[in-house]
């Protein structure tokens, strides 16, 4: 009786993925797992995309002139939540860009404070990662310490 070896599917965000399997010697960051992020990356800031035509639509649609006063200001803050939910997202599609043109550079997936491999995991858990994981950690600490 033969098994099926089950595949593992990661989600980011709302897309789905194959995690990234080297092939045996294969240089790191090669031109196959450099397609694997930038297929990430556009399928990621497509949905963004798409969540902000959404909410534009929403906003539209659903911005009336409520005689109710506590309607209305359930009603703006909603739409304030909404916006400041876009506005993180506007954030991150910048990063995307960043990746995306880090990628066509061949610059993507090494730290930019120490200059070694970020590594195929950690980038598929946060495709936009500039820093590896100690260079991170470092700062974080660093930005705990002096409250920035």
């Amino acid at each position: 009786m033969a098994t099926r070896k089950k595949k593992n599917v990661v989600e980011l965000s709302r897309s789905h993925f194959e995690p990234y399997e080297p092939a045996k010697n294969e240089d790191y960051m090669s031109k196959g797992q450099l397609e694997h992020f930038k297929k990430i990356l556009l399928n990621w800031r497509q949905e963004l995309m798409e969540e902000v035509d959404r909410t534009v639509h929403h906003m539209k649609d659903e911005s009336v002139n409520l005689p109710d006063a506590a309607d209305r200001a359930t009603q703006e803050e909603e739409f304030s939540l909404e916006l400041r939910t876009r506005d993180r997202e506007r954030k991150l599609i910048r990063k995307i860009n960043q990746a995306l043109g880090a990628i066509e550079k061949e610059e993507y997936g090494w730290c930019e404070a120490c200059g070694i491999e970020i590594g195929i995991r950690r980038l598929e858990a946060r495709p936009t990662a500039t820093l590896c994981i100690d260079c991170k950690t470092l700062q974080e600490i660093k930005e705990k310490q002096w409250g920035t």
